[in-house]
């Protein structure tokens, strides 16, 4: 029961970032109907762009404290993550946005693997795995075999108010407002006078910060990244987004969760654990997709007649 128990509070965990990560990939296609395959591999660009502030605040301000160290790590990772999914929204997904829906999946998968290599390539020895700094208090409240860690709590709580505070602006925004109506209908929200251009690249924009919020909180709770994390982490998110409705945030949040329970039931039931629970959880994702294709939480829809 006590090593249930502990799966349960490390798949807390690993749900939450799974959410984060879906969450981008349901802002994307709730607005320009597209899958941004290239997601995973911006959640890793945050940890890296990160790590890389770290070593700057390091051989610059040696003495800074945890505290303020991890708060420029968050505004790095997220400045740049941010410019970069802008820019990629501006220049490459806009001007495919009336080509074939392939194009977009091919151009968005070419880009994530841009992004790897580039990282493997120009990263100071990036085709090595990277520790990531210990920055958050490391005590820990045991029962036995039962630990509960503050930094995942710490980390826990941070990803929940990132999730909270991206409900609050698209649910109670005149930003979310039109975000909501240009998801619902593009051509009746440019009548009404919204900026269709704007409206992606800020949606682009949240994507990408609650991304680069992931990858640094994956660093910080494994300690070690590597550039090609951004591969099996686009896995999960785009199955999390899809088990739970694709283009529905809470959709999006519950699938992050399951998935994490999934792995968590496939590490504690099966033999070998640590070698089979991702084919457990993604085989239990093949049959949820069979039985519910829309989704848990289904998008409403409607068409005109």
């Amino acid at each position: 029961m006590e090593l249930f128990l502990q799966f349960c509070i490390n798949g807390l965990m690993l749900g939450m970032m799974y959410a984060l990560v879906a969450v981008g990939f349901t802002l994307f296609f709730g607005v320009l109907d597209v899958i941004v395959f290239s997601h995973g591999d911006t959640v890793m660009v945050g940890s890296f762009a990160g790590l890389s502030m770290y070593w700057w605040l390091n051989a610059v301000y040696p003495g800074l404290s945890p505290e303020w160290t991890v708060l420029w790590i968050f505004f790095a990772a997220v400045a740049a993550v941010v410019a970069m999914g802008t820019l990629a929204a501006r220049f490459m997904i806009m001007p495919l946005r009336k080509a074939p829906p392939l194009n977009t999946l091919l151009a968005t998968m070419m880009l994530g693997t841009v992004l790897r290599e580039a990282i493997r390539l120009f990263f100071p020895d990036g085709s090595n795995p990277k520790p990531f700094p210990r920055l958050l208090p490391d005590w820990a409240w045991q029962n036995g075999n039962l630990i509960l860690r503050f930094d995942n709590i710490l980390l826990f709580s941070m990803g929940a108010l990132v999730i909270i505070l991206v409900y609050l602006l698209i649910a109670r925004t005149r930003l979310g407002m039109a975000i909501r109506a240009v998801a619902q209908d593009e051509e009746a929200a440019r009548l009404m006078g919204v900026n269709f251009t704007l409206i992606v690249m800020t949606t682009f924009a949240v994507g990408s910060a609650v991304a680069a919020f992931a990858g640094v909180m994956n660093g910080l709770y494994y300690n070690e990244i590597n550039f090609s994390l951004g591969l099996l982490l686009g896995a999960i998110g785009f199955s999390a987004a899809v088990i739970g409705g694709l283009g529905n945030i809470y959709g999006a949040i519950l699938g992050g969760f399951i998935f994490a329970f999934l792995q968590t039931l496939g590490a504690v039931v099966l033999p070998f654990a640590s070698a089979y629970k991702d084919v457990f959880a993604f085989g239990s994702v093949i049959t949820l997709m069979a039985i519910r294709p829309t989704g848990l939480i289904a998008e409403p829809s409607s068409q005109r007649v």
